[in-house]
C-alpha cells in the first residue's frame, strides 16, 4: 500500500490525511475483493524499516482512533478474519492490545481472510523460522520444506497468487518473500489512495489470461 504520503504531497494535504486516505482505500478494496469471492488477501501495512520514520505516531494515532471501530465493522459486518503478522517488539503495548484483541475475535462464515504485515520483513520471519526450529529440537538434517513451513506467519494461508505494489517503485523491500515463488508481480504508477476498482479488474483480467505453469 505504498504511496500515502506522496499522495498527501500531490494533494497539498497533511501527511496524517494521506494515511486516513490511505485506510480508506484498503476497506474499499477490500468489499471489492469480497464481491469478487477472493479470499485472501495480505497488505503490508508497515515494515520493519518504516517503524524507524519520524511520523511513525501519525500512524499509531490513526490506529488508536479509527482502530477498534474498523475491526468492529470488518468483522461484524463483512466477515473479515484479521490475523497481524510481524514482529511484536517495538510496538507500543496499546496498538498491541488492539491487534491482540482483533485477532481473537471469532468470525463465523469468514468471507475474507486479511492478514496485515505490520513490522514486518521477511528477513526477520527467517530469522523466527529458525529460532522457532531450533527450539523445538529439530536437527538440521531434519529441517526440511514442511517445517519450515511450519513455522512461516502464513502457515495456513495459501501462497499469494498476485502481488500489486502501487506507487511506482518496481521492488518488493523485504515482503513475503518466503511466499512468492510462483506469484504474479504487478506494479503500479498509481499511488495507494488512487487505486481504483478499474485497475484492479485490469489486473485480475490480465492474471486470468496467464498461463501459469509452476516452473514445469
Amino acid at each position: 500500500m505504498d504511496g500515502n504520503q506522496r499522495w498527501a504531497e500531490k494533494n497539498n494535504k497533511k501527511i496524517s490525511e494521506g494515511y486516513s486516505e490511505g485506510l480508506k482505500k484498503l476497506l474499499e478494496i477490500i468489499d471489492v475483493l469480497i464481491n469478487k469471492n477472493i479470499q485472501n488477501l495480505s497488505v503490508y501495512a508497515l515494515s520493519t524499516e518504516n517503524i524507524k520514520r519520524p511520523n511513525i505516531s501519525l500512524i499509531y494515532n490513526l490506529i488508536r482512533k479509527k482502530g477498534k471501530k474498523i475491526i468492529s465493522d470488518l468483522i461484524d459486518s463483512k466477515k473479515v478474519r484479521i490475523r497481524i503478522i510481524g514482529e511484536k517488539k517495538n510496538i507500543p503495548s496499546d496498538i498491541l492490545k488492539i491487534f491482540e484483541e482483533a485477532e481473537k475475535i471469532p468470525v463465523e462464515d469468514v468471507l475474507l481472510n486479511l492478514n496485515i504485515a505490520f513490522n514486518y520483513g521477511a528477513d526477520n520471519e527467517v530469522i523466527s523460522i529458525v529460532k522457532k526450529s531450533l527450539n523445538c529440537g529439530y536437527k538440521a538434517e531434519e529441517i526440511d520444506a514442511e517445517i519450515i513451513r511450519s513455522f512461516m506467519y502464513l502457515k495456513d494461508s495459501p501462497d499469494p497468487d498476485i502481488l500489486i505494489r502501487t506507487g511506482g517503485f518496481q521492488r518488493l523491500s523485504n515482503f513475503l518473500l518466503l511466499n512468492l515463488k510462483y506469484t504474479e508481480l504487478f506494479f503500479t504508477k498509481t499511488l495507494w489512495p488512487d487505486m481504483n476498482v478499474n485497475e484492479i479488474n485490469e489486473i485480475l483480467d490480465t492474471y486470468l489470461n496467464i498461463k501459469r505453469k509452476y516452473g514445469l
